[in-house]
């Protein structure tokens, strides 16, 4: 930690948010002929580079910066009435819990742009692929940063439409078929979810997040808390994705980019678990009481659900796509970190945090290697890869397999990688919940965890066998060679594997921030 001014922190933050969206609309405007570079594409994906690159720099200083001896404390700190009518506020901060996604996020992005720079998607135009890009980041750096409910809704908002484009213009097969289903169940969610934003700011009198979560509900009746909690609540779900209402997430991951399949995994799903902690557990703590069962239940089904979906898809014959099991894994990865948010414990809800930001790292990874190996053999199909004649990364190219490999025993929670501690803290929250919930109930959650757990580890094994193993290039007579790692590749990999690693080695790096901060939302905003 070094001492930076609070003035300066703030003026960091406000840059950290602000600079995406500048970006973006510099994106789009004629590049200046000095900065053109070989052609105006690659312009313009320099651009990209350097805006995220900026971006990620002023969020290592702010996290540099952090006061870590008080990470539940709100930090770099901004207040200014935007819509006085309304009394909505420009209201922006940092604490332990939204630090670790504000790097997160940043990290992704850009390590995302400078995989584009090196290799730019098939489709139309740079600028607006760089543009939207920018845009998407703006949204979800400033969904974690800004602590009014109505600006909250505005910033999660903002991510949707550059998605869906992502997806919809430099998606593969059936983009825009899954582009439509991704908005619209997002934005049926959405306008629930406003509803309950709605609902709680009119009867609390109030929209600032801090000032809920200090009140700790004491100013809503219990059946206010009931109905916010439940239309707020479907709105989060649907963006995690949640047990039924997931289906949208596999088409998505499917048809999207490879840049778009790491964003959406590795930043967009947080927003939803992300909001549980920062909105619903604080100021609805009677209303969460009364559902956290239901959300539970939900969260052990989405586990075995998503852990049975990848073992059906990497059986042979199955024609199953690498990258559709990956975001079926999602499913499961995320019922852990919804575990832990329904034990309401802090040991539940720091798993809950852990996991999201292992998740993100883990997965970012994965769908990056997926997207390597379908660039090389033309396919995701895993019979193919599978096959005689498939991929046998451990033969062609055994850098590239062993971190297929790394990657996966990571998603599997081996324990010393980051993957584990999650999972781990969110089944023990479950073992012990809050008081007033029916711990009977939550033994049983629990040990389906503890299943499905199991039945991730399975089908994660099936993969790496069937796709690093095989048929030695000496072996197969007619079989093209293909590349290994890299150099871009490596750069754009390496940090999330290093990241892997430390979080995994030392935990402490993460629940030192988040548990001071954990412990005061759930007090009520008592430290």
């Amino acid at each position: 930690m070094i001492d930076i001014s609070e003035s300066v922190m703030q003026a960091l933050l406000a840059f950290i948010v602000v600079a995406p969206l500048a970006g973006a609309a510099a994106a789009v405007l004629p590049a200046p002929p000095g900065l053109r570079g070989r052609s105006p594409e690659q312009a313009v994906l320099r651009h990209g580079v350097t805006i995220t690159g900026a971006v990620l720099a002023a969020t290592v200083v702010l996290a540099i910066g952090f006061d870590h001896d008080q990470p539940s404390r709100m930090q770099a700190t901004t207040d200014i009435s935007w819509i006085p009518a309304l009394g909505v506020r420009i209201h922006l901060g940092v604490d332990g819990i939204s630090l670790p996604l504000l790097v997160l996020t940043a990290l992704l992005t850009f390590l995302c742009a400078l995989h584009a720079y090196f290799k730019p998607p098939a489709g139309p135009s740079p600028k607006a692929f760089v543009a939207l890009v920018l845009l998407l980041e703006t949204g979800t750096l400033a969904t974690f940063a800004v602590l009014d409910l109505l600006l909250f809704f505005l910033a999660f908002e903002t991510v949707l439409v550059p998605m869906y484009f992502l997806i919809a213009r430099w998606g593969g097969a059936e983009r825009r078929a899954a582009a439509w289903k991704f908005i619209l169940y997002t934005l049926l969610g959405s306008v629930v979810m406003l509803l309950g934003f709605l609902l709680i700011g009119l009867k609390a009198g109030t929209f600032d997040m801090v000032a809920l979560a200090t009140d700790n509900g004491r100013g809503l009746t219990t059946t206010t808390q009931v109905i916010a909690v439940l239309a707020i609540g479907i709105g989060f779900a649907v963006k995690t994705p949640m047990w039924p209402l997931h289906s949208w997430l596999p088409a998505a991951h499917t048809a999207a980019p490879t840049i778009g399949s790491v964003l959406l995994a590795g930043v967009l799903l947080k927003m939803g678990t992300y909001g549980f902690v920062r909105i619903v557990l604080p100021a609805a703590p009677d209303g969460m009481r009364t559902f956290a069962p239901y959300l539970a239940a939900f969260a052990a089904v989405g586990i075995v659900y998503g852990s049975l979906a990848c073992l059906a898809l990497a059986r042979e014959g199955a024609s199953g796509d690498l990258k559709r099991l990956i975001a079926y894994s999602s499913v499961g990865h995320m019922g852990f970190v919804l575990l832990g948010i329904a034990t309401m414990t802090p040991t539940g809800v720091n798993g809950a945090l852990f996991a999201n930001i292992a998740h993100g790292l883990i997965t970012g990874l994965l769908f990056f290697l997926v997207g390597a190996v379908k660039d090389r053999y033309g396919t995701a199909d895993l019979d193919t890869l599978a096959g005689a004649t498939g991929a046998a990364l451990y033969g062609r190219a055994p850098r590239l397999g062993a971190l297929l490999a790394f990657a996966a025993v990571a998603s599997l929670g081996l324990p010393g990688l980051a993957g584990f501690w999650g999972e781990m803290l969110a089944l023990f929250g479950a073992f012990d919940p809050a008081d007033g919930l029916n711990r009977p109930a939550f033994l049983v959650f629990m040990v389906i965890g503890g299943i499905g757990t199991l039945l991730t580890a399975a089908y994660l094994l099936i993969v790496v066998r069937r796709v690093c193993m095989g048929v030695p290039p000496a072996a197969a007579e007619g079989i093209r060679t293909v590349p290994d790692v890299r150099g871009y590749e490596l750069a754009a990999w390496t940090p999330l594997v290093a990241l892997t690693v430390l979080a995994g080695l030392w935990p402490a790096i993460l629940l030192g921030l988040t548990d001071p901060a954990v412990q005061k939302l759930l007090s009520g905003g008592s430290s």
